[in-house]
């Protein structure tokens, strides 16, 4: 069985349309933090079901909302999300994860490491400098985990 998963990070408050456009038909989507406003993720759960981590700028009722991170099981596979890769202080194999999710930076990236998968799909809200603005489809099937960056195409600004 294939399990298609939606990855989003560092909204900031913005979830554009290109992004929900995405991620639809995924089975479920996981935010990886700073999503700036509730109303990003109830936006999301109207596609999928929706897990989220806080980020440094979530503050407030959603700050408290929010953990700092969640242990996800999803099509065979257990998934660890936390904001900051930085933060991350244990060793995700010896405790039978598969894959690590992170944010923080703006800066997609997908590598392997000792069998663990590490993604951060990048900003899907507000450009920073010059990075890209992205999500990322997490792909499992029959327990094998695979990732893609999505770099979203942008409309260009109006005026």
């Amino acid at each position: 069985m294939l399990m298609k998963i939606g990855v989003i990070s560092d909204t900031h408050g913005l979830l554009r349309p290109e992004a929900v456009e995405v991620l639809q038909g995924c089975a479920r989507i996981l935010h990886a933090g700073d999503v700036g406003d509730r109303s990003i993720l109830d936006e999301l759960r109207r596609i999928a079901p929706v897990t989220a981590v806080r980020g440094n700028t979530d503050r407030g009722a959603l700050g408290y909302e929010l953990k700092p991170f969640e242990v996800v099981e999803a099509g065979g596979t257990r998934i660890y999300m936390l904001h900051d890769a930085d933060d991350l202080d244990f060793d995700p194999r010896a405790a039978g994860i598969s894959v690590v999710i992170t944010g923080h930076t703006h800066s997609p990236r997908v590598s392997e490491r000792a069998g663990v998968l590490y993604l951060n799909p990048g900003s899907a809200g507000p450009r920073r400098f010059r990075l890209p603005v992205t999500v990322a489809i997490l792909t499992i099937e029959e327990g094998n985990p695979r990732a893609e960056i999505v770099p979203l195409d942008l409309a260009p600004p109006i005026g």
